[in-house]
């Protein structure tokens, strides 16, 4: 990993942009939208510039750059098409412990920024760390289209039911099990306002109990894309991974992130197995197609076993 992902609160922080031309209106926009208090330094600015700060929104700082304009900076965008220039305020910038953008010249980086999808408060980011800026736009266009319209108002109305939740369901697993119910509702990808929405909240808050433990017997290949969708989807939801050996592997990867993850031997594992089950959680148990039939062999006898093939 040659960049960590991170999400940076910006609001009421101090940012340099250094340059005033069509690659500062850019950053500038992004900025904005991120609440920060924005200074530009450049001798002249462009149009939509002025603009900018003849309505309030940006400082402009008319003059050549000097390194004092980093003093009070909490971050620096470094956007003039001078290479020497640009490398020179990147030094400045390290010299004073500030992160700090060179645009287009990833050597001279602190940070790059990603493509970005805005549903906010939902936001997705995807990055190639500048090695393919064109294979991100395509993966960028690919999940616009698998994304719903409406993903800013599931993320405000849950937001809102937190405390509503919390007095319902007293466990972290409880409240879990139900918003992934309530999230994989038919009526929820095809709402368009929090009434509709709250419908299903109220009925789903008013059924049964969310489900105990459940097992899922994901078999698995070489290659890991003859997973089926049914596979990914379960995997995403299981609470405790069990995996052969004791390496993981681009499979476990790909297994809900927070979930708790063992190895497991084939003696041990139906024991491994009812232990989870009785626990509550919904366990996921992982095992190469060439041997998953004599390993899921006795666990297939259990009631809330599901096997899942790979392709």
């Amino acid at each position: 990993m040659d960049y960590f992902p991170i999400f940076l609160s910006l609001k009421g922080r101090k940012i340099s942009v250094i340059g005033g031309g069509e690659v500062a209106c850019r950053k500038v926009d992004l900025l904005l939208k991120a609440d920060a208090d924005i200074t530009v330094t450049s001798p002249e600015l462009h149009p939509h510039l002025e603009r900018l700060e003849q309505a309030g929104k940006i400082h402009w700082n008319n003059d050549v750059y000097q390194p004092s304009v980093l003093d009070h900076a909490d971050q620096v965008w470094v956007t003039t098409n001078n290479r020497a220039l640009n490398q020179s305020i990147y030094s400045d910038a390290e010299a004073r412990g500030i992160w700090a953008n060179v645009v287009d010249d990833r050597q001279y980086c602190h940070f790059i920024t990603p493509s970005i999808i805005d549903r906010s408060p939902i936001q997705v980011a995807v990055s190639s760390g500048g090695a393919s800026p064109v294979l991100v736009r395509f993966l960028r266009e690919k999940l616009e289209t698998q994304l719903p319209q409406n993903l800013s108002l599931l993320a405000d109305y849950a937001g809102k039911q937190r405390d509503r939740i919390k007095e319902h369901f007293k466990t972290v697993d409880e409240r879990r099990k139900f918003w992934e119910s309530f999230f994989r509702h038919p009526q929820v990808e095809l709402a368009n306002c929090e009434h509709e929405l709250d419908e299903v909240f109220t009925t789903l808050l008013c059924a049964t109990a969310p489900s105990g433990g459940a097992l899922y017997l994901i078999e698995t290949g070489d290659d890991p894309e003859l997973l089926t969708l049914k596979a990914l989807r379960l995997m995403q939801q299981s609470e405790f991974v069990l995996f052969p050996g004791e390496a993981e592997d681009i499979f476990v990867d790909l297994c809900r992130r927070d979930a708790d993850r063992a190895p497991y031997d084939e003696q041990s594992l139906f024991n491994q197995v009812e232990k989870h089950l009785s626990d509550g959680f919904r366990v996921c148990v992982l095992a190469n197609k060439v041997d998953a039939e004599k390993v899921f062999r006795p666990l297939k006898t259990l009631t809330v076993a599901q096997h899942i093939p790979c392709l």
